[in-house]
């Protein structure tokens, strides 16, 4: 049926001689040419999903940023610049880094903005960054450990450790506790980790936690992204009366540089980016509202997805787990009474 007559039929009355149609090839065209652009844009609006609108400033506020010369990161230090923040730029590459951080500087006019080098494969620059950090500042209100890697061929990092689980967690595991009593000290103060959907097919290989035994990338990957969220709960309980928020969240599936490491997913990204893969932009709000909206002080131990609590799995949920995870990361990274 043309689309004049199913119009007419439908919306065509003696009342209503507005809304009658003529038809022809010519309106045919038109009607889908225009109902396809409408669907494309309500498409692309669903996909960046809702964003954090709020105008609070966080003047003086210290922040620190991990991986954060592109991608989410970027855009999550450029918004803390904006909004008055010291922001320390963590990053493993220290001419990207200051590229991005000149960057930062002149579009948000905040001077307050350092390159830090941190390489999260290496638990000594875990040690020296949070070594310096603690004796330039007497403060720390936000720490987003952002920076990660998804699924490369097996390597493994400077101290032994599957490379995936030992940048995604632990190197994350290690500059948090570091951290902890500057966090402690600026309260009210935050957390905010970035894990992924990945989760849900994650499982803590308790007999083969670096992947010795076999070695699949992604099964690794969601491994560690299930570790991020078993680390945000425990975390959250040990610092409920300390006033230090800690939050984890899924960005989205992001045009991001995440999957430089793998062929296959490079391939996917290179084709399908710019259509189905949310903005960089898109994917840092649910970072923001985590990190700065004034209604989430107080709220912790959660996984968040579009701005909006999220369900997890029951191995999420696991705080036998969560327990055996902490103690066994721990082990691994040397943590001591002393740090």
């Amino acid at each position: 049926m043309p689309v004049a007559e199913f119009l007419n039929r439908y919306f065509c009355t003696k009342q209503v001689q507005v809304f009658c149609f003529e038809g022809g090839p010519y309106f045919d065209f038109a009607f889908w040419s225009l109902a396809s652009l409408l669907s494309i844009a309500l498409f692309y609006k669903w996909r960046e999903g809702p964003s954090y609108k709020k105008p609070n400033r966080i003047d003086g506020k210290v922040v620190i940023v991990t991986g954060c010369n592109t991608g989410i990161g970027k855009e999550v230090a450029l918004e803390m610049a904006k909004r008055g923040a010291r922001v320390y730029m963590a990053c493993r590459d220290f001419n990207k880094c200051e590229k991005a951080r000149r960057e930062i500087v002149l579009l948000s006019g905040n001077t307050n903005v350092f390159n830090r080098i941190l390489d999260l494969s290496s638990l000594q620059s875990v040690r020296e960054f949070a070594e310096k950090f603690n004796s330039e500042e007497r403060r720390l209100d936000i720490l987003v450990n952002n920076a990660g890697i998804m699924a490369p061929p097996r390597k493994l990092t400077t101290d032994g450790f599957e490379q995936q689980f030992g940048v995604n967690h632990l190197g994350h595991f290690l500059l948090t506790n570091l951290l902890l009593d500057k966090l402690k000290a600026s309260a009210p103060s935050r957390v905010v980790v970035l894990s992924s959907l990945a989760h849900i097919f994650g499982r803590i290989q308790k007999d083969d936690i670096n992947s010795e035994q076999s070695y699949d990338p992604f099964k690794a990957y969601a491994q560690s992204k299930l570790a991020n969220i078993l680390f945000t709960r425990k975390l959250a309980k040990m610092l409920k009366d300390a006033k230090v928020d800690v939050n984890c969240l899924h960005p989205g599936s992001v045009q991001s540089e995440l999957s430089r490491n793998n062929i296959l997913l490079k391939v996917f990204s290179a084709i399908f980016s710019k259509f189905i893969l949310r903005s960089t932009k898109g994917g840092a709000q649910t970072v923001l509202y985590l990190a700065l909206d004034p209604d989430m002080e107080g709220i912790t131990g959660g996984y968040y997805d579009r701005m909006e609590l999220a369900p997890l799995t029951r191995k999420a949920r696991d705080d036998e787990m969560a327990d055996w995870l902490w103690k066994k990361s721990e082990e691994m990274v040397g943590l001591k009474k002393s740090d």
